[in-house]
């Protein structure tokens, strides 16, 4: 059989009925269609596509394993590496990793190797229902900060070596920024639950509405009898640029945006938390968050959303499957534009109304690029006198987040670097012993694989620490 040159295309929702829905987007491949995606894979001997994976997943084992029809041999394999195969299968950046990696793509189209792995995480979730084995206890406890992909990852690890995980959550529902901040269309919660739910089936404890740094400190986990400790809180804390009229009402960081529609249900007619219905939202940004916010703004029923960033399109960060998702949905891009003000009015008779007065509009200045700044990118310059306004009701700022600040300045002798960012070494140790940190919390915002990634190098490290004694 002649080898296919493109990608198995994934089916997906039309674009006209999904712009006013919250379900999935991509519906999933059949079992045939995962059967010839998998046909494609060459089975290469050294496995560069392992080596662009962050949590070291035997790809071509597991697609093997499909070939053969052996769905959950394959499923067990990916469960080797990785804690949260459904959700890596959906959300993580497989053409900047893996696929990126893949000899099929030096004349082709790679393999679909996340579309593969999703497809095997859902036949499992689907037709599995046997739970997994608890492994028996070694009688060390280790506590988790944070339930996101960096915390479940180092708890699942964990746990099944023998140890006796805490999950300290701050929300009410455990999942970390895979609740809070990927919308329904994206990653369905049912599939977080899922996962969490296999993770509390091997042992591991969640405790949600738990801020550690306000409810419990660092020092006391380990005065209630944990060994070592796992920060892994993320990036929670939203940037803004500083201009003129961002406490006008109608401004949302994203975080807080998605936060409202995805947790507190604010697409809801009897939401307690409302946010825009209708009228027109800008989103400033051009990373996946931004796409998330854009998107989610459409199918709260905003009439117009125009995406604001200022480099061009082959600069925009958000993964093109998302850019194109976006514009068949309808939304309008306003790239090579930077916000330099957010335009307000007065009205009295609303009685929320105070001297920040509503949004009405944002203006932008159009940019050209320059010459590369330090990470490579050309840099945006603005052109003088060429600001144009856009009327608008909404405006949502998704220009990056940092880690919140509230466990350092509850932690003493815990090191941060001039971002906010915790300082670890390469297993994940921080400056306090027993202490470890990974994901966000670290980096500042980054991707779901590469938390997972350092969840799972912390989680080995904490091992061996406590091995030693």
């Amino acid at each position: 059989m002649a080898l296919n040159p493109k990608k198995c295309e994934m089916p997906t929702q039309p674009p006209s009925e999904r712009a006013k829905n919250f379900k999935e987007v991509a519906l999933g491949y059949t079992l045939e269609m995962a059967k010839g995606e998998a046909e494609r894979c060459l089975n290469c001997k050294n496995k560069p596509c392992v080596a662009g994976c962050p949590v070291n997943i035997d790809i071509p084992d597991f697609i093997t394993h499909i070939k053969n029809g052996e769905l959950e041999a394959a499923y067990q394999s990916i469960l080797k590496s990785s804690s949260l195969p459904a959700v890596c299968g959906r959300v993580c950046p497989q053409e900047t990793q893996c696929e990126s990696k893949c000899t099929l793509g030096i004349k082709f189209e790679p393999v679909g190797i996340g579309r593969l792995e999703r497809f095997v995480a859902d036949w499992h979730n689907e037709n599995v229902t046997e739970k997994p084995a608890r492994p028996a206890s070694n009688g060390h406890r280790v506590a988790i900060v944070g339930s996101g992909p960096s915390g479940l990852t180092c708890a699942g690890d964990l746990a099944k070596k023998g140890y006796e995980v805490t999950v300290y959550e701050a929300l009410h529902t455990a999942g970390g920024v895979l609740v809070y901040g990927i919308p329904e269309f994206r990653l369905p919660k049912a599939i977080v639950a899922k996962e969490v739910e296999t993770l509390k089936n091997l042992g591991v404890t969640i405790e949600t509405n738990v801020v550690i740094g306000k409810t419990l400190t660092i020092d006391e986990l380990f005065e209630m009898g944990f060994e070592a400790v796992f920060i892994g809180s993320g990036a929670g804390l939203p940037s803004f640029m500083n201009i003129p009229g961002e406490s006008l009402k109608g401004v949302y960081s994203a975080n807080e945006f998605l936060t409202r529609s995805n947790l507190m249900k604010a697409y809801r007619t009897d939401s307690t938390t409302p946010i825009m219905k209708g009228g027109k939202v800008a989103v400033v940004g051009g990373g996946n968050v931004a796409m998330d916010a854009a998107r989610t703004a459409l199918r709260l029923g905003a009439e117009n959303v125009y995406i604001i960033y200022r480099r061009s399109e082959e600069e925009l960060p958000a993964r093109a499957e998302e850019v194109e998702h976006a514009k068949e949905e309808g939304i309008e891009f306003h790239l090579l534009r930077n916000p330099v003000e957010i335009l307000g009015y007065q009205n009295p008779e609303d009685p929320r109304d105070s001297k920040n007065g509503f949004v009405s509009g944002i203006r932008c200045i159009k940019m050209e690029l320059g010459e590369p700044d330090e990470r490579g990118r050309r840099r945006p310059i603005p052109i003088p006198g060429s600001e144009y306004d856009i009327a608008v009701d909404t405006v949502i700022m998704s220009i990056g987040t940092s880690p919140n600040p509230l466990i350092k300045e509850t932690t003493e002798g815990l090191a941060v670097n001039s971002r906010g960012g915790i300082v670890v070494t390469e297993e994940g140790l921080t400056s306090i012993r027993g202490v470890y940190a990974g994901g966000d919390a670290v980096t500042g915002a980054a991707t779901v694989i590469s938390a997972m990634g350092a969840g799972k190098t912390a989680a080995k490290a904490i091992h061996e620490y406590l091995e030693q004694g």
